[in-house]
């Protein structure tokens, strides 16, 4: 799953140990680095006077291997180094000795009339909030005009949750080594690295075939093999069932929506399970969604029944209404052998009842809770030291998988393993959205994936949807593109036509 992996700083720095164990010489991997960094800067942008701004450590190493390759090409090239120069140690040290330019301490005229400056300041390694005599220079870089490329990940990033450590360089580009980091791919941080470029800087595959990654942007390649096409074997009861359990007469769109999202995304069968007195209003707008009645907990129980012989997915919370019935209904779901995918009111109605619904809940489960649903049903999980560990630790307490929704949605599973979720618009950020995916999640569950991949496929379905849709989108949207959305994902490879060969 290489492309997909996200490592933490301490797998990184173990990477590029096991790399150097196994015989690559750790200027090399400098040097490398290095080099791919001017080569990206001369890609992107026209010969002009640029600043690099080196930091104490291998970052800073990696912005002298660039700033001799930048001079040696013709680049106006000026540097500044925010210590010492007899303090660089190592590597770094050697890249400064091997630049013959000048190195200066930083001073705003740096950088007058500058075209490019380019950030090596801290990478990675940050640990601080940026303060004092550092925060100046970061709100001098921030604001002057020319675009920043950022070494390894804007210094003032924290790689490992994408929290802004006091102040952030705000670039326009980043070249990172090996693998993205969790910093790149969850905001804010995120916003603050512009376009993402990953190079080899000579780490194999072998050389950290011990490293067992844990985290991964949701891509397809990490769920794709659990998802299964339709065979001519096939019928619409072994593509799983989805039991969609409605609010009441003045609540109905939510759970439609959570309906039409399972069907689009391929579930066999969905039914929406309705109080009496809101039948007649769901009859009026279904057509391929079935329709039942069921008023009370056992009547939600009996629906369930079958999910022995067949998959049976029951989604309950949007617009479910908050309180017992919702409760009860919910803990119906969780006593029978269908799974169940937890939403919105299902999971604030249990928000001073948290033990039980944690002991029902079963690891093929899945709850979809946003920022504030998860501080009212985990209220001992603080978001604010990064939400992998939050989502990661919710997993873990409640035993179910946690999809903790937001623009940078975060899937987390008991095991440990979480995902970051990439490709969500702000066009998504309307009413009914999140009821549609989970309905998508639902739907993957139904045909047989496992709750993990399932929460991923929909969360990334979802953003792609999104995108599909563009600007302008509401909730209603987002079903009817799956289609193209499953016709592009599935589409052979283009194949360039073959010359006829002579003779």
């Amino acid at each position: 799953m290489a492309g997909v992996i996200l490592l933490s700083s301490t797998q990184m720095r173990a990477a590029e140990a096991a790399a150097i164990k196994a015989g690559v010489a750790s200027a090399s991997l400098m040097e490398t680095a290095g080099q791919h960094v001017a080569d990206i800067a001369m890609q992107r942008w026209s010969k002009r006077p640029v600043a690099i701004i080196c930091g104490p450590g291998n970052n800073g190493g990696d912005g002298f291997v660039a700033a001799r390759l930048l001079a040696a090409a013709g680049w106006p090239v000026r540097v500044a180094l925010l210590c010492d120069q007899a303090d660089l140690k190592g590597d770094a040290k050697l890249m400064a000795k091997l630049f013959e330019g000048d190195i200066s301490t930083f001073k705003p005229s740096l950088l007058e009339g500058v075209g490019l400056i380019i950030d090596a300041i801290f990478g990675t390694g940050l640990a601080r909030p940026i303060d004092g005599d550092m925060r100046a220079i970061f709100e001098t870089v921030n604001a002057h005009p020319a675009p920043v490329m950022a070494v390894d990940i804007p210094s003032g990033i924290h790689a490992d949750t994408g929290m802004v450590m006091g102040i952030g360089i705000t670039a326009a580009h980043t070249v990172t080594f090996f693998q993205k980091k969790p910093g790149h791919v969850l905001f804010p941080g995120r916003a603050l690295c512009g376009d993402v470029d990953v190079v080899d800087i000579g780490i194999t595959p072998d050389a950290v075939s011990n490293l067992v990654p844990d985290t991964f942007e949701n891509l397809p390649p990490l769920w794709g093999r659990h998802f299964t096409r339709p065979t001519w074997q096939m019928h619409k009861y072994n593509r799983g069932q989805v039991m969609a359990v409605s609010g009441g007469v003045y609540n109905t769109g939510a759970i439609r929506l959570a309906a039409m999202g399972a069907l689009r995304i391929g579930a066999g069968l969905v039914t929406v399970l309705s109080p009496g007195d809101a039948v007649s209003v769901h009859a009026a707008h279904l057509t391929s969604i079935m329709l039942r009645r069921a008023d009370t907990t056992e009547d939600i129980s009996s629906n369930m029944q079958g999910a022995d012989k067949y998959p049976i997915v029951a989604v309950i919370g949007p617009a479910a209404g908050i309180g017992e019935a919702t409760r009860d209904k919910t803990m119906a779901i969780l006593q029978s052998k269908a799974s169940a995918v937890l939403d919105a009111d299902a999971l604030t109605s249990f928000v001073d009842h948290q033990a039980l619904l944690f002991k029902a809940l079963r690891d093929g489960d899945i709850m979809t809770p946003h920022t504030g649903e998860f501080a009212r049903l985990f209220p001992d999980l603080p978001l604010d030291d990064g939400k992998l560990d939050a989502a990661r630790a919710a997993s873990k307490k409640a035993g179910c998988v946690i999809v903790l929704k937001g623009p940078d949605s975060v899937i987390a599973a008991p095991d440990g393993r979480a995902a970051v979720n990439s490709n969500a618009t702000a066009d998504l950020a309307t009413a009914g959205s999140g009821d549609v995916l989970a309905g998508f999640i639902a739907g993957f569950r139904a045909q047989g994936m496992p709750a993990f991949e399932a929460a991923c496929a929909g969360a990334w379905f979802h953003g792609a949807c999104g995108q599909a849709s563009g600007p302008g989108l509401i909730a209603e949207d987002l079903p009817k593109v799956v289609p193209s959305v499953f016709r592009a994902l599935m589409a052979p490879p283009t194949q360039k036509p073959q010359e006829p060969k002579d003779g």
